[in-house]
This record gives C-alpha cells, sequence and structure tokens, in this order.
C-alpha cells in the first residue's frame, strides 16, 4: 500500500515540504497509538477516589469530639462512627492492611466478629501489642497498664490510638486528644465548607453569565492573533514533541539519570524527584520545537505583544479573569465527574502524583510535587495548549471549535479515561477564558489555581 496519494494530496492543500508532511504524518500514527494504548492502561491504574473518601472519614471521627452540635450533620454526618464501620467492611479481608483490620475490629461490637478480624498475624511490630491488647480485653475495669503502654506506642496514628483505646473499655478523658479533634475540625471545615462557598460563588457567576448571554450584554471578545503557524506544525507539537518524543523517548532516556539521582533517598522524596525529572523530560522536547518553530517566523510580523500573548501586565485583571474563570468552572467539572460515576461507575486511573501527594509526609518532597503540579505543569500545558494550539486551531476552523478540539487534545494527554471528561470541560473554560481575555497569563494563573486548591485539600485530608 502507498501513502503518495495521500501525501500528495496533503502536499497541494498544506504547501509544506513533504519530508515534513511524512514526519507529521507517522507522528500522528504513532500518536494516536501511544494514546490509545495509554487510555486502555488507565483501566489498571488504581482509583484516588476511594482513598480520599476514607481519609474523610476518618478526619471526621477524629473531629466528631470537637464540632458543634449544629454543624455536625454538615461536618461530620449523624453517625461517623458507624460511616467508618461500613466505609472499613467494604474491603474484602484478603485487601486490607494491617491497619484497616485493627480499626475494624477496634468499631466492631461484637467479640467474635473481632477475634475474627484479629485472627491473622500483624506485620508491623507497633501494631502487635494493641492486636493482643484487643484479644486479651474484657472492657471492664476501664484501661490497665498494659493497655495503656499499647496506645502509647500509636501516637503518630491518633485515629487507631482513639478506636483502640475506647474498644479497650477507655473513656472519653481517656480516649479523645482535644487538640487532635479541634485540629482535624479545622481541617474538615477548610476541606469542605470553604470548597463548598467556592462552588455556590461559581454557580451564580455561570447562571450570571448566561443572563448577560441572553441579554446579549456580554462585551466582546478581542481579536484573536493566531500564530502564522500550520496544522502540520501542530502535528509535529503535539504529536512528535509532546507524545512520541515527550512521552515516549525522552523518558526512557532519563530514567537511567533518575534511578542514579534517588538512588538512597526515602520513599517518598525520591518519588518526587522522579516525577521533577520525569515531567522536565515530557515538557523539554515540544518546548524545543516550539522554540523552533517560532524563531522560523518572521520577526517583523510579531504583534507587538508577543506571538503567544502572554501580556503580563496588568497582573491585576489576570488575577481576577483567572479567579472568575476557576469558580465558573467548578460546577461544570465537579457535574461531569458525579455524572461519570453515576453512569459509568468508578474508572479508576488517578494521576498518580495524586497519590503521592496525599501519602506523603516529607516537606521536601511536597514541595517537589507542588512545584510541578502548580507551577511546571501550568505553564508548560497552558503555553502549548492554549498558547500555540488553541489558536492556530481557532485560525483554521473558526474559535468554537478550535476551543473544543483544543480541549479534547489536553483531556486525552492526561491518559486517563475516568478523568478524561472532567478535564475535556476544564479545557473548555481555559480556552474560553483566552479567548475572552485575549491573553495566555490568565490561563496560567486559572490552571495554578485549579491544581493549587486540589494540592491543599488533598494536603489536609492527608495530615
Amino acid at each position: 500500500m502507498s501513502f503518495d496519494p495521500l501525501f500528495s494530496l496533503i502536499r497541494r492543500y498544506t504547501r509544506e515540504p513533504l519530508w515534513k508532511v511524512g514526519l507529521a504524518f507517522v507522528s500522528l500514527m504513532f500518536a494516536v497509538l501511544i494514546w490509545f494504548v495509554g487510555l486502555q492502561d488507565s483501566f489498571s491504574r488504581p482509583s484516588v477516589t476511594p482513598t480520599i473518601s476514607m481519609q474523610q472519614q476518618e478526619m471526621a471521627l477524629l473531629a466528631d469530639q470537637a464540632v458543634p452540635a449544629a454543624i455536625r450533620p454538615l461536618l461530620v454526618g449523624e453517625d461517623p462512627t458507624l460511616a467508618l464501620q461500613e466505609a472499613l467492611g467494604e474491603i474484602p479481608l484478603s485487601q486490607m492492611n494491617d491497619r484497616q483490620r485493627l480499626l475494624l475490629a477496634g468499631l466492631q461490637s461484637s467479640g467474635a466478629e473481632r477475634r475474627e478480624l484479629l485472627a491473622a498475624s500483624v506485620q508491623s511490630p507497633l501494631l502487635i501489642p494493641l492486636q493482643q491488647a484487643l484479644l486479651a480485653s474484657t472492657q471492664e475495669g476501664g484501661l490497665s497498664l498494659a493497655d495503656r503502654e499499647a496506645l502509647g506506642s500509636l501516637s503518630g496514628d491518633p485515629l487507631l490510638q482513639q478506636v483502640g483505646c475506647f474498644a479497650l473499655g477507655g473513656d472519653r478523658d481517656d480516649c479523645v486528644n482535644p487538640r487532635v479533634a479541634s485540629s482535624m475540625a479545622l481541617r474538615l471545615v477548610l476541606s469542605v465548607v470553604l470548597p463548598a462557598a467556592a462552588l455556590l460563588a461559581g454557580t451564580g457567576l455561570l447562571l450570571r453569565h448566561l443572563w448577560m448571554l441572553l441579554r446579549k450584554s456580554v462585551a466582546p471578545w478581542p481579536p484573536l492573533q493566531a500564530l502564522p503557524l500550520s496544522l502540520t506544525d501542530m502535528v509535529l507539537l503535539i504529536a512528535c514533541g509532546f507524545v512520541v518524543l515527550g512521552e515516549v523517548i525522552a523518558p526512557a532516556f532519563v530514567a537511567p539519570l533518575s534511578a542514579l539521582m534517588t538512588r538512597g533517598m526515602d520513599s517518598p522524596l525520591s518519588k518526587a524527584v522522579t516525577v521533577v525529572i520525569g515531567y522536565g523530560a515530557l515538557a523539554l522536547p515540544p518546548l524545543l520545537i516550539l522554540r523552533q518553530q517560532l524563531r522560523s517566523l518572521q520577526a517583523t510580523d510579531r504583534p507587538v505583544d508577543g506571538w503567544l500573548q502572554w501580556r503580563l501586565q496588568p497582573w491585576g485583571s489576570a488575577l481576577l479573569k483567572a479567579g472568575r474563570g476557576w469558580l465558573m468552572v467548578m460546577p461544570l467539572v465537579l457535574l461531569t465527574g458525579w455524572l461519570m460515576g453515576l453512569l459509568l461507575g468508578d474508572q479508576g486511573g488517578s494521576n498518580p502524583l495524586l497519590e503521592l501527594v496525599l501519602r506523603s509526609k516529607d516537606p521536601l518532597a511536597l514541595m517537589l510535587l507542588a512545584t510541578t503540579a502548580v507551577l511546571l505543569a501550568p505553564l508548560f500545558e497552558e503555553l502549548v495548549f492554549r498558547g500555540a494550539l488553541l489558536p492556530v486551531l481557532a485560525k483554521s476552523f473558526g474559535p468554537l471549535w478550535g476551543v473544543v478540539t483544543s480541549a479534547l487534545v489536553f483531556g486525552v494527554a492526561h491518559l486517563s479515561v475516568g478523568e478524561l471528561p472532567p478535564l475535556f470541560v476544564l479545557g473548555l473554560g481555559l480556552g474560553l477564558l483566552r479567548l475572552s481575555s485575549g491573553r495566555l497569563l490568565p490561563c496560567v494563573l486559572m490552571h495554578a489555581l485549579w491544581n493549587g486548591v486540589t494540592f491543599i485539600n488533598l494536603l489536609l485530608l492527608g495530615g
């Protein structure tokens, strides 16, 4: 089978050199294959949603004693103890870790069920004393000296300490740490009430904007200054630079360097360093290609505010537009994720970085992960998807299809079927912000705000 007629047809309409068209075509075929395999593999990656839900329920139980009765249903629910017991009970016994088995055993009222859960040996030396104490406990006469020693070794796990204390017959004064309860209550407020307030504000802004659209009172968008690049250039940028070189070839080259640099590091820090190096390897090839593409353009045709329309000034309006965009897109993204879960269930495939943030306690590791998520990712992804790709697509197909297509590529590029619809909606919001503001900076700030709020929420739940 010969592709010469196809290349000739493409060359006739694009007026591109044959080598460029051929390279773009081959890169596109490889990119489609790589993305197809990546999306399929996402089904085998675990979802972080159950972990987040479990963390919220654990925090609710710890915060229960410090939450005023008037807002208990909102923050901790009617019975956080029962809610956690039911959540743990849904995990197959064969998949439970030692901590989960001890938690569920401590929450049981039946001695027979408790003994069944504690029958298997516990591997962690810190948890063995609690297992033995629970097996020997009669829950009469309060806490013995051995019980208190077993609980004292769990100071780093206040929930297991509290649940074990009550299970061994302790009272509220023995088992509840007021400082921990107050801290967990504050975290719940920050992780539940503030996002809920932002959701209400965003819904109000969205409805107001729709009303203004109906009344045709929305200010017209500024003219779009598209890069004088072709669709072939964009295929080379995304398919060749981002996918083939960035997602496959470059990471393979830097893997030995990453392994060498992280040798001897503890697990959280080594994983964080690997993430930073890996993201740098992903970003470098497309950035170099884009740099070369921009250098090939005529300097005399360069707009006053640059090829990519960064327009760094004024900062205040950029921050305001980014904040408004974040608030307005939040209800739509959350609604899309909720509908996905309702119709299709949890498809898995969560970004591994989410689990790293949720589990890590290393400050340096968290700082590196925050740098990647809140600084590097927004800068790189907005530069490629809204700075270069969107304007070229909008020039070729019109603003609407430019926004839709760039958002779809943005969503697929994250290689997760479960996260694709919410990311597509987020990409739509970022694309509309790019066109309505006429600037790239608000998109970077909005993307950073989205990732930053997610990062902080994970820290609140993980701590």
